[in-house]
């Protein structure tokens, strides 16, 4: 596990246009800096089972992510760890250089289906001891405790955390999302990550300057946030404008409402950043 500190500040001058944020720790995993001035772009695995798995692992590659993501929630053997950690390893054969989150949902926070706690808990542990995962994602409502257990033992296997919160049913308001934004933070989250479903248009704007407030005045580790569904699309796309650094793609299928083709957003993100 590396990472680098920014200087003072990251900033790019465009023209008239200077995007600067504080400085932050980018985290440099398998070569790739997450945390910089571009957003990486991380296109979830959600096949049922291994074959499709592997497939999708195939078809993944030959659209070069900047990062992967396997939701393992959707895998039918999820509970099995001897098959998750084959799998993983088949995994490491096709996706050789990518950066790699292992994420089993919640069900209540997006999950495909329901999981007993302790099992996936228990889970992510043995997921991370196998050293063949980069990044394990767990959910802020987990709670200090565990979320703490998880983070040592990716530290002792050189591996990273993310802490994630969701809201499918709505956008809460900006002073509470940016508290969660500081909790997962303080839980020793190596990426704070928090998803929410816009009602609104203005919704949208929320979750946005939300974003801006946390990595303008509280951010020590990189943030990921996003508006959900097709209202929220802007949100994946110029998020990084307001300090986002991570944007999900579909790949095969999408594994949140409002994710669209990695084409589209690299393109999408490039005219942006032209622009500036």
């Amino acid at each position: 596990m590396s990472g680098k500190s920014s200087s003072d500040s990251d900033m790019v001058n465009k023209g008239e246009v200077i995007l600067m944020f504080p400085s932050i720790a980018e985290m440099n995993v398998k070569g790739h800096i997450i945390g910089g001035i571009q957003p990486s772009v991380c296109v979830p695995l959600v096949a049922r089972n291994r074959e499709g798995l592997l497939a999708e692992a195939a078809t993944v590659a030959k659209i070069k992510p900047d990062i992967v993501e396997w939701r393992a929630d959707y895998y039918s053997d999820v509970e099995n760890c001897a098959s998750i950690s084959n799998a993983l390893s088949s995994i490491r054969e096709i996706l050789v250089g990518y950066p790699l989150i292992f994420t089993c949902r919640v069900h209540s926070e997006g999950g495909y289906r329901e999981i007993n706690r302790e099992v996936r808990v228990a889970l992510i542990k043995e997921v991370i001891r196998t050293g063949q995962v980069d990044i394990v994602d767990i959910e802020l409502e987990t709670g200090r405790e565990i979320i703490s257990e998880i983070v040592d033992e990716a530290h002792r296997n050189q591996s990273y955390v993310i802490v994630s919160n969701h809201d499918f049913k709505k956008t809460p308001l900006k002073e509470e999302i940016v508290e969660r934004m500081i909790r997962a933070q303080a839980y020793g989250a190596n990426i704070v990550k928090l998803a929410v479903m816009p009602n609104s248009p203005q919704d949208v704007l929320t979750l946005l300057e939300a974003t801006l407030q946390f990595r303008l005045k509280h951010a020590r580790v990189p943030v990921v946030s996003m508006a959900m569904s097709g209202q929220g699309v802007v949100s994946r796309i110029a998020g990084f404008l307001y300090g986002s650094a991570i944007t999900f793609a579909a790949g095969n299928a999408a594994s949140a409402p409002g994710q669209i083709s990695i084409s589209k957003l690299r393109n999408a993100i490039e005219t942006l950043s032209d622009a500036l």
